[in-house]
C-alpha cells in the first residue's frame, strides 16, 4: 500500500505574548485502507495536526503531499476545494448549522462541489436512512439527542464520498452506549481508498485503531503501526 499523506519535517508555531511551539518537526506517511487513533493529553497538539491535514490552518515549516502532490498553501482556493471534495471533517461539538435542519445539514455539504440539488437532497436522505435517522431528516439540531447530532455530522462529512475522514473526539462529548454507536459508524466508514484519522483521550476506542499514535510535546513519539 502506497504512501497517501506524507508530512515532513511539520512544525507549528503560534505567536502571543511568546513564540508557542505546539507542532514541533513531526513526520509521518499515513496509507490508505487503515484508520489511525491520535492519543495524548490535552495540549500534545492532536487538535493542531488533523487542522494542518485538513488544510484549515498551515504549518510555520515543513511540507505536506497528498497522493505525491505537495500542497501550496498559498494556493487557498485551490485547498477550499480540495477540501470540500477530498476531505471529511467530525468535530467532537459536530458543529451543525443550528438554523438547518438535519437533512438541509447535509446536502448543503454536496452543493459545496456540485450544483444539482435535487441529487444532493436524495443523497443526503438516503444516507441519514443509512444510519437511522430517517424518521428524524426535518429536525433542528436542537430537536436533536447529542449521538443524533453526531450521526448528522458524519453523514455531512461523508457525502462526497471523500478520501479522508478527520474526526476531532467525535466521542468526547457523549455516553459511553452512545459513544460505541457513534464509533461503529466512524469504523464502518473504512475502506480500502479511504484513510480516516481520530483524535481521542478515550484508550478504548483508539486500541481499535488499525494505528495507534502517541502523540507528546508535538511530536509522534511511539506507535504500533
Amino acid at each position: 500500500m502506497n504512501n497517501f499523506l506524507k508530512l515532513k519535517n511539520i512544525s507549528k508555531h503560534f505567536n502571543t505574548e511568546k513564540k508557542i511551539k505546539v507542532i514541533k518537526n513531526l513526520s509521518y506517511n499515513f496509507k490508505k485502507g487503515k484508520m489511525y487513533a491520535l492519543m495524548g493529553p490535552s495540549g500534545s497538539g492532536k487538535s493542531t495536526l488533523l487542522n494542518l491535514i485538513s488544510l484549515i490552518d498551515r504549518p510555520t515549516l515543513g511540507s505536506i503531499r497528498f497522493d505525491n502532490v505537495l500542497i501550496n498553501f498559498l494556493n487557498n482556493k485551490k485547498n477550499d476545494i480540495f477540501r470540500a471534495k477530498n476531505i471529511g471533517i467530525v468535530y467532537q461539538q459536530n458543529n451543525l448549522l443550528s438554523d438547518f435542519t438535519a437533512l438541509e445539514n447535509v446536502y448543503l455539504a454536496n452543493l459545496s462541489i456540485n450544483n444539482d440539488k435535487d441529487l444532493a437532497i436524495t443523497k443526503a436522505i438516503d444516507l441519514l436512512k443509512k444510519i437511522g435517522l430517517s424518521n428524524r431528516l426535518n429536525h433542528f439540531p436542537s430537536q436533536l439527542s447529542g449521538g443524533e447530532c453526531q450521526r448528522v455530522a458524519i453523514a455531512r462529512a461523508i457525502i462526497n464520498d471523500p478520501e479522508i475522514i478527520l474526526a476531532d473526539e467525535p466521542t468526547g462529548s457523549l455516553d459511553l452506549n452512545t459513544a460505541k454507536e457513534i464509533f461503529q459508524l466512524l469504523n464502518i466508514q473504512k475502506k480500502p481508498s479511504r484513510l480516516i484519522i481520530f483524535a481521542t483521550h478515550n484508550r478504548f476506542f483508539a486500541n481499535k485503531a488499525d494505528c495507534l499514535l502517541e502523540m507528546v510535546d508535538g511530536s509522534i513519539k511511539t506507535t504500533n503501526a
